[in-house]
């Protein structure tokens, strides 16, 4: 959908995870078997993926000033049932949160959600101010104010709509 690079550290897992939903074409990754594969899912366990995933893009719309998409149960509710360890390094004593319980996509989230909050990259992972994509982006950008997955698609399409009420508005004024 853009061609924005990927999110730094494991946020990259966050960002895949928030985009198996397309809205626009309406598929869903974790519809299939190779969806699933890519987080280790069973079908069993994509109801619960897709939970996780609704309050990620919750959360990522946040970041970028935006109202939720829709009700999602809180993020911080779901992150709270993710074990985590602290994994202290011998060598330099430097410290870092890691899954308890590594084969499970919540753990895992729930690590590099810590990991990005730590690095001050998370508010910085956002969704696509447009309501027919919401995909997750990182922004890159000096004052941190995108508001797009893509310029030259998401942007542009935005900008071209805002342009065509000023001038319909411009037209109908006396």
């Amino acid at each position: 959908m853009n061609d924005r690079a990927p999110a730094p550290g494991g946020l990259a897992l966050v960002q895949a995870l928030v985009n198996t939903l397309d809205i626009g074409a309406g598929t869903d990754e974790l519809d299939t078997e190779t969806g699933r594969a890519q987080f280790g899912l069973a079908p069993g366990d994509v109801a619960a993926a897709r939970e996780l995933r609704e309050a990620l893009r919750a959360a990522c719309l946040a970041h970028a000033g935006h109202a939720p998409h829709r009700e999602v149960r809180p993020l911080g509710d779901l992150l709270a049932e993710a074990p985590l360890l602290v994994r202290v390094d011998p060598a330099d004593g430097s410290a870092r949160l890691v899954p308890a319980e590594p084969g499970t996509l919540l753990s895992r989230v729930a690590a590099a959600v810590a990991e990005g909050v730590a690095a001050g990259t998370w508010e910085r992972l956002k969704g696509c101010e447009s309501a027919t994509c919401h995909w997750a982006y990182y922004d890159r950008s000096p004052g941190g104010r995108g508001r797009w997955c893509d310029m030259g698609v998401c942007g542009a399409r935005a900008k071209m709509r805002a342009y065509r009420a000023r001038r319909s508005r411009r037209s109908s004024s006396p």
